[in-house]
């Protein structure tokens, strides 16, 4: 089957889907990119706090345009809001609050990403992401570490692969990732295929991911709301 007949996950869908994972009274830590947008979805009842490397505990959706204030930013230099009882912190207290376990869960983006759960998110070259920022840091203290990714890359390059050749941030440290097309766990070195689009089927994922995706049970449909 052609990915044509698929209809493929928008970059808020895919934050949308991640945020639903998010267990209430978790702190989490939102990587640059896709999975900043993950505070826009905090599903009702739960309280998520939401650190950033910048020194911002407490930080909510972003502001309505006109009503940014650029010196409320995140890591990503994107305008945020300030929910009730908030904080301000040094730079290195951030990171003491990283490098101490307090941080419950990080999301990050990726070029790659092992069954082994080790993780590619950076580079060196010229077409590179400049340095590899506080996500050494956050792969290491924080408790979980969840993944947002494009399944492959604009050219179809497998993005889920054996084993990463990029840079590593982390060693064996992913444990959940979140595509435009599936959701996969990484369990006992091994991509476990938990939900996929509507029009999808294992063989043409599996064509996707360069390595062995395994099933157990059922396949949820991974069919979020239209969020932007």
């Amino acid at each position: 089957m052609s990915t044509e007949t698929v209809t493929r996950l928008s970059r808020a869908q895919m934050a949308w889907r991640a945020a639903q994972d998010i267990a209430d009274g978790t702190y989490a830590n939102l990587g640059i990119g896709i999975p900043e947008q993950v505070a826009q979805f905090v599903p009702e009842g739960r309280q998520v706090t939401y650190h950033t490397e910048n020194g911002v505990l407490g930080f909510g959706e972003r502001p309505p345009q006109g009503e940014e204030d650029y010196d409320l930013v995140n890591a990503g230099k994107k305008p945020v809001t300030l929910l009730p009882g908030a904080s301000f912190f040094h730079h290195a207290d951030s990171f003491a609050m990283i490098r101490g376990g307090h941080i419950d869960v990080a999301i990050l983006g990726a070029f790659q990403v092992a069954p082994n759960g080790d993780l590619a998110n950076w580079r060196a070259g010229d077409d590179a992401v400049p340095a590899v920022g506080g996500a050494m840091d956050l792969v290491v203290g924080a408790k979980s570490v969840w993944v947002i990714t494009s399944h492959v890359t604009r050219t179809g390059e497998h993005k889920l692969i054996e084993r990463c050749t990029y840079p590593l941030t982390g060693v064996g440290v992913v444990s959940r990732i979140f595509t435009d097309v599936a959701v996969i766990h990484v369990q006992d070195g091994r991509f476990v295929l938990k939900e996929m689009v509507p029009g999808m089927t294992v063989e043409r994922l599996q064509e996707m991911t360069g390595a062995p995706l395994a099933t157990e049970g059922k396949i949820g449909t991974l069919c979020p709301p239209a969020v932007g």
